[in-house]
């Protein structure tokens, strides 16, 4: 097995051990990251009923126009993460449940969570 293949498969099992317990509701969404090597990118998911409510990502208009650089490192992530919390404030939502999907809570993921609680947001 090629060794990117094998780091795939090995995030698919670990998301898939996290998503057994966690669970998003209307009320307290879970707030899904996915990263790759130039974005990240942070949604907000009803697993009840299966909707995204909000989503964030270095692509995003009101983002991109504040970075500075790479978009694919510790400082993007932290960005995105408070302007994701900004969206989630404004539609209502104070607390949340983080699915890492699979990623170490570490680097561009942590400066991500970060983000978010500094823009108000209790997980």
């Amino acid at each position: 097995m090629e060794a990117s293949q094998k780091r795939i498969d090995t995030r698919q099992r670990k998301k898939a051990h996290i998503r057994k317990r966690i669970v998003g509701t209307s009320e307290r969404p879970r707030v899904s990251v996915f990263r790759s090597a130039k974005h990240i990118y942070a949604q907000a998911v009803d697993d009840e009923s299966g909707k995204t409510l909000a989503q964030s990502s270095t692509l995003a208009a009101d983002v991109k126009s504040k970075l500075t650089g790479a978009s694919g490192n510790k400082a993007a992530a932290n960005l995105v993460g408070k302007a994701f919390g900004e969206v989630l404030k404004s539609k209502g939502f104070t607390s949340i449940v983080f699915d890492r999907n699979g990623y170490l809570y570490h680097g561009r993921v942590k400066d991500l969570a970060d983000g978010i609680r500094e823009a108000g947001i209790e997980f």
